[in-house]
């Protein structure tokens, strides 16, 4: 018989995960039968997840890592409720887009490797065309972040509905025609089937030759060659990645020699943030397996986020 109030944490627990448990009204116990819950922790290993879950169908909730699904399509497929993290990393990940957006802007990928005085560029985001692909926390956040600088701000996402600070808001089908006019383009989706090599040769072609790309999304949204292709021969001004394909990015690949790029190690969120933030996000959806409060994060299986 399961324990309503038993909660597992699989397959590393950490003690600011235990204590959101006991915050959020449960306890702690190792995976048993009595054991409906599960707080899992390792976005490495989708396929542990998944025999998990087949050596144990009692199971009905379980709490994934990150805010990106997309390494457990597998998992999805089993008849759980899975909340994520989506939402809970917004302010640190927005945070980080403009910054990489201000370093290309202000061409600090040339500066920081100028051994001469070299040419006076700057490229400014006041009064500027930017679109945002994505319309979930983090494009949220960004778009408070960016209210000061007055741009005109498209957001293409998959859902309807206007989002507060962009000017419009359109469809992935609008996104062919939105793009020409982008000064800068932010990448902040999820990756999916739909999104999954998004950006590639034809897309980097429509784009203006002084436009810049920054993904703190999903590295595979790029297609890597395409982009390289795109930046050495000056089809894209920059772009800035905190996520790549493949991750990590190997020493000697081509993308590290490309022109005006910039790359972060996936350090738009830290695990110190993580582990702070993702401790929240347990203590509120512990509530809600409890019968406490509404669910947070929840993941569509169909949408994959």
């Amino acid at each position: 018989m399961i324990d309503p109030t038993k909660i597992a944490i699989e397959p590393r627990s950490f003690a600011s995960y235990e204590s959101a448990v006991i915050n959020g009204g449960g306890q702690v116990s190792k995976i048993g039968p009595d054991v409906g819950a599960l707080i899992w922790t390792d976005y490495a290993r989708p396929q542990a997840l998944v025999q998990l879950l087949r050596e144990n169908p009692q199971l009905t909730w379980v709490q994934l890592p990150f805010a990106g699904v997309d390494a457990f399509f597998e998992a999805l497929t089993f008849p759980v409720r899975f909340t994520s993290a989506k939402g809970s990393y917004r302010e640190p990940v927005a945070e980080h887009a403009l910054a990489l957006s201000l370093a290309l802007a202000r061409a600090l990928p040339e500066r920081v490797r100028a051994k001469a005085w070299g040419r006076k560029f700057a490229f400014s985001l006041y009064d500027s065309n930017i679109l945002i692909l994505g319309g979930g926390g983090i494009t949220e956040e960004l778009l408070i972040l960016l209210a000061p600088f007055r741009a005109n701000i498209t957001v293409v996402r998959s859902r309807e509905g206007h989002l507060a600070g962009a000017t419009r808001t359109v469809g992935f089908s609008e996104l062919d025609e939105a793009l020409p006019a982008a000064d800068l383009v932010i990448l902040a989706a999820a990756l999916t089937e739909q999104t999954k090599h998004l950006f590639n040769a034809a897309r980097f072609s429509m784009m203006k030759s002084t436009a810049y790309l920054v993904n703190v999304a999903r590295g595979p949204i790029v297609h890597t060659d395409d982009l390289i292709v795109a930046l050495n021969n000056g089809e894209i001004s920059g772009a800035a990645l905190d996520v790549t394909d493949p991750e990590p990015l190997p020493e000697g690949h081509a993308l590290w020699a490309a022109k005006n790029i910039l790359i972060t190690p996936h350090t738009a969120d830290t695990n110190e943030m993580v582990e702070r933030m993702f401790s929240i996000r347990v203590v509120e959806n512990v509530g809600a397996y409890l019968g406490q409060g509404p669910w947070v994060g929840t993941v569509d299986p169909v949408l994959g986020y």
